[in-house]
């Protein structure tokens, strides 16, 4: 990996770095994390490659932190730009399914 930290931080056209690619939840995805998680999901919103998110590590997701991310998918998906789930934790999978949201967080069932 580059060592170069040029890449762009204003909405538009972002140039992410190799670091950036993929946005990883943290075990503790709430309200008191919205507004950075906010700040992490208007830097991807429009870059024109595939947004992948790591979920694997979530323990507990609160329904703001579900709403960011159904609002960001749904952007995505108007101006038909990718988002890429790579893991989904089992709590990231029940907090979607007691509201609901699996489908509209485009979350395979588990099995």
């Amino acid at each position: 990996m580059s060592s170069d930290n040029s890449s762009a931080t204003t909405l538009g056209t972002v140039a992410l770095s190799a670091d950036d690619a993929v946005l990883r939840l943290p075990p503790q995805c709430t309200i008191r994390e919205a507004a950075q998680l906010l700040g992490q999901l208007m830097l991807r919103l429009e870059h024109s490659a595939p947004v992948y998110i790591d979920a694997a590590k979530v323990e507990r997701i609160d329904t703001a932190a579900l709403q960011l991310l159904v609002a960001f998918l749904s952007d995505r998906k108007a101006g038909r730009r990718a988002v890429v789930w790579l893991e989904c934790s089992e709590g990231l999978m029940r907090a979607a399914a007691a509201l609901s949201l699996t489908a509209d967080l485009a979350l395979s069932p588990a099995r």
